[in-house]
């Protein structure tokens, strides 16, 4: 009888991040990731209790991975328009394992996606207030507009329906920008919501 395969953790982690990035999170089984490694579902048992400690952990990966991605985008010239490119690029490349972190749900139901959000928005906040001098308050909320923009387009190409090239998609994502910071600055309560819009909106026709 031939000695049985010996397979590591990690070697177990590593087939459970290359089935999802192949076919998603839900291919993730005990015996896909046994037949990815040419072995009994035995090996898996050992390191796990269950099939979800194995996609947590292909979570955790996709978490680790994302950060990265965002450390990145700080690093260039204007750093949270350089996390806006990075997002994208994740959505991009790893499509997959973005879905993990922002379409999934976990069994108690706790939103990764909001997660990520207060992650990245604790990252850029400061470079928000120095670039735009603007408030802690402020910043946040410019952000949060901007990221959910980010996110549109972020679905958008991992469902496979972006029409949208990369410069097209940075240029709207900067006129949003734009549009946000003019109205922070020239319209007093605007991200509090205090502020007259039909007022707003009149003036703006009289132009």
């Amino acid at each position: 009888m031939p000695p049985k395969k010996l397979v590591t953790k990690q070697q177990i982690l590593d087939a459970a991040m290359e089935i999802t990035r192949n076919n998603g999170i839900d291919a993730v089984t005990a015996r896909s990731v046994a037949a990815a490694l040419g072995v009994s579902t035995h090996p898996i048992f050992t390191y796990y209790s269950t099939i979800n400690e194995i996609k947590d952990e292909v979570l955790t990966s996709a978490r680790e991975l994302y950060h990265s991605y965002i450390l990145q985008g700080l690093d260039e010239k204007i750093p949270f328009l350089g996390v806006g490119h990075q997002f994208l690029l994740l959505a991009k490349n790893e499509p997959e394992l973005f879905k993990v972190l922002f379409f999934k749900t976990t069994p108690d139901g706790r939103k990764h996606a909001h997660d990520e959000f207060k992650f990245t928005l604790g990252l850029v906040t400061d470079s928000v207030m120095r670039i735009y001098k603007v408030d802690k308050f402020t910043a946040e909320c410019y952000y949060r507009n901007l990221w959910l923009m980010s996110l549109s387009f972020a679905t958008l190409i991992v469902t496979g329906n972006c029409t949208y090239s990369d410069d097209e998609m940075l240029l709207i994502l900067t006129q949003t920008s734009l549009a946000n910071y003019k109205a922070i600055k020239e319209i007093p309560g605007f991200m509090e919501g205090k502020f007259d819009k039909e007022k707003e909106f009149l003036a703006l026709n009289e132009k």
